[in-house]
């Protein structure tokens, strides 16, 4: 489980056609401690295992399904790389679930100073958008945002200075696609709606502490 706080960024140093997927090293140093044979790390948003250490950094693997479902597929050598290492069971929880499991790719649609911060709009499959809720939570590249505004089949968000110099948002323009994960649990309440009757649904929702009437 990741939380949507990046830790730092790489640069991907090689990338070769492998297992009918694709092998990419990355030049990466974390803050903590060094970086473990199979341990998952969030690659702007996609959770991958390391199959490899290097002195500059790691190597992962992405499968055919997730170069056709994510923006993996598109990168070039020395293009810059968002990283998570997962949640430690006794660290911080600053930004919300992420599971590292794209849903979708979206595309920016515009990026607009305003003052200090810069306002983005994504368009988005109209398919995620049921997901999407102005406060709540969205990954963008692995990166933990809250959604400003929803409209048909776009949201935008504030990027504060920091997020904006500090992670791979600082190298998109206009018509940058991004993988997109939606709220973990929306989807789990959509799949407790779309499975109960409306009692049964009222009896689960009493279950886990919500007071519903008769």
């Amino acid at each position: 489980m990741f939380t949507g706080l990046v830790e730092t960024t790489g640069i991907v140093s090689s990338i070769r056609q492998d297992r009918g997927g694709m092998s990419l090293s990355i030049k990466a140093s974390f803050s903590r401690e060094p970086v473990v044979l199979g341990e998952s790390i969030a690659v702007s948003g996609i959770c991958l295992t390391v199959e490899q250490i290097d002195p500059d950094g790691f190597k992962v693997f992405a499968s055919s399904e997730t170069m056709a479902t994510t923006t993996i597929g598109a990168l070039k050598r020395n293009d810059l790389v968002n990283l998570e290492r997962a949640m430690p069971a006794d660290g911080r929880f600053g930004g919300h679930i992420v599971a590292g499991h794209v849903d979708g790719v979206g595309r920016i649609q515009s990026i607009t100073a305003q003052g200090a911060s810069s306002k983005v709009a994504i368009e988005v499959p109209v398919e995620l958008m049921k997901y999407l809720a102005a406060k709540g939570s969205v990954a963008v590249d692995g990166i933990s945002l809250t959604i400003n505004k929803v409209t048909r089949n776009t949201f935008e968000v504030m990027i504060i200075p920091h997020t904006f110099a500090n992670t791979t948002l600082a190298t998109l323009k206009s018509g940058a696609k991004v993988n997109i994960e939606v709220d973990i649990i929306a989807r789990y309440l959509e799949a407790l709606v779309s499975r109960a009757s409306g009692s049964q649904l009222a009896a689960k929702m009493r279950s886990v502490g919500f007071a519903i009437d008769d």
